[in-house]
Formats: structure tokens, C-alpha cells, sequence
């Protein structure tokens, strides 16, 4: 196996881990917020408010892991 196909194979791996903790993550975060509001229902504006933010965050962390796999792959 030469150095880019495991520089390829790395960087699909590195890809998948992140996508699937990020489904983990998320999946994790709506069902705490579908519970709060099933608890609360008078503050499901503010739990819906701050799901999104958690998970605009979640999703940016896991956009700059995929590109530092990328970016390691082209580098190879």
C-alpha cells in the first residue's frame, strides 16, 4: 500500500468517526431537549433557542475535523 491510499483511507476513517459523533451528538441533544420541553412546555421557545446554537456548534467542530482530514490527506 503506497502513502496516499493510506492517507486516503485515513482521512475516510477520521470523515466517519466525526459524522458519526456528531450523529451521536446531536441525537444526544434533542433528546434532552424534546424531555425539557415534555417537563416545561412554557419554555420551549428558550430550549429550542439554545438546541440550535449546541447544535450550529456541534456541526462546526465536526465541519473542521473534516477538513483537517482532508486537508492531511491531500497533504500526503
Amino acid at each position: 500500500m503506497t502513502n496516499l491510499a493510506l492517507a486516503y483511507l485515513a482521512d475516510g476513517l477520521g470523515a466517519g468517526m466525526a459524522v458519526i459523533g456528531v450523529g451521536l451528538g446531536i441525537g444526544k441533544l434533542a433528546a434532552a431537549a424534546m424531555e425539557g420541553s415534555a417537563r416545561q412546555p412554557t419554555a420551549l421557545g428558550e430550549i429550542r433557542t439554545s438546541m440550535i446554537i449546541a447544535a450550529a456548534l456541534i456541526e462546526g467542530a465536526t465541519l473542521f475535523a473534516i477538513v483537517v482530514c482532508v486537508l492531511l490527506a491531500i497533504k500526503a
